[in-house]
């Protein structure tokens, strides 16, 4: 006689690596003891917790992805079927040589799943859905920026190798722009490209216009407006600085002191050490892009209009390059930032 027992794994935990492609992905499964299975699905949440639930019921269940283009989306659907997930910087995963040098789905999946086991991963800072796509507006309108001073300098270029004379120093002024409507090339081709590189340009003033006015608005919401105001109390910090900090740093509370928000941010050292040696180099590359280019450029106006921070700078600038300076100056800024918004309290510059 046949007795059908039923598999119970209540309490038990289940790790599960996942390596994340547009078509499909690599799944590994082990348990405390071993490895259960390697294998490939269909790029669907509701396929994995499927499985999981079929062979191991009552499980405790835990995954990990590496951060890359496909966002966050699938952490929050497996958030929502009961799996706990980790996303996870690709630098911090621990990588044995061999792993580098044969680099496959299966492994780096098999990888994950193992460290996710022995506790050695740390999950980055997940934002909800609707931060994310507030971070993305102002991303968005940073990259516009960029195609238009590209495209700024295209035209530039065209009139200097034809020898064109511009008839004023200031470019891109509203008198510039209605001369480059009168601007004839000698034949037709070569009009055809400057009008092509001209409509892009306006294009591109008209979207940022529009995105501008998006920002604005934003601004002026429930959830941002009272810390931007307290920001624009920093010298430095415009409406539109103070929505990048906000939609990049999402949650200040998230850094327990000074020195992890500017490991975030990118403005620490490289220190390379060695017994009784030590050096630290210039700054890390890891970094927030985003929020190290602002805060930089936000520091150089802050120091013209603060005091304290411009007697520090000076200071520094006796010893070393303004560029280097300017560095050291941004993280005491960033200092600034950091208290109006976890004290809730408007900056008061200090008088030197």
């Amino acid at each position: 006689m046949r007795y059908a027992t039923r598999v119970d794994f209540t309490g038990q935990p289940i790790y599960v690596g996942l390596d994340v492609h547009k078509k499909s992905w690599a799944v590994s499964i082990y348990t405390e003891h071993c490895e259960h299975k390697t294998f490939t699905q269909p790029p669907e949440t509701e396929v994995l917790v499927s499985y999981l639930r079929r062979h191991f019921p009552g499980a405790s269940y835990q995954a990990v992805y590496e951060a890359g283009y496909s966002g966050f989306w699938v952490h929050d659907r497996l958030q929502a079927q009961g799996v706990r997930c980790l996303v996870v910087n690709p630098g911090d995963v621990p990588t044995k040589h061999k792993e580098r040098t044969t680099k496959t789905d299966r492994v780096d999946c098999r990888k994950l799943a193992r460290g996710l086991r022995s506790g050695e991963l740390a999950g980055i800072y997940v934002p909800s859905r609707g931060k994310l796509e507030d971070r993305n507006l102002l991303r968005t309108r940073h990259g516009m920026v960029r195609k238009q001073t590209r495209c700024k300098n295209q035209i530039k270029s065209i009139l200097r190798f034809y020898g064109i004379d511009v008839p004023e120093r200031e470019y891109w002024s509203k008198r510039f722009l209605a001369w480059l409507d009168t601007v004839q090339m000698e034949r037709a081709t070569g009009d055809a490209a400057l009008r092509a590189h001209l409509e892009e340009l306006s294009h591109l003033r008209r979207i940022i216009g529009e995105l501008n006015v998006a920002v604005r608005s934003l601004s002026r919401t429930e959830a941002y407006g009272a810390n931007v105001q307290l920001l624009k109390t920093i010298p430095g910090i415009s409406t539109l600085g103070a929505m990048t900090l906000l939609t990049e740093l999402c949650d200040i509370g998230r850094f327990k002191d000074l020195d992890h928000l500017a490991s975030f941010v990118g403005l620490i050292p490289k220190v390379e050490a060695s017994g009784e040696t030590e050096h630290q180099g210039p700054i890390t590359r890891r970094r927030n892009r985003v929020l190290r280019w602002i805060l930089i450029e936000a520091t150089w106006v802050a120091v013209a209009k603060d005091p304290a921070l411009l007697m520090s700078f000076d200071r520094l600038s006796r010893r070393m390059r303004k560029t280097k300076a300017i560095v050291h100056m941004a993280r005491k800024l960033l200092s600034r930032i950091r208290y109006v918004l976890k004290n809730q309290t408007p900056y008061v510059p200090m008088t030197v």
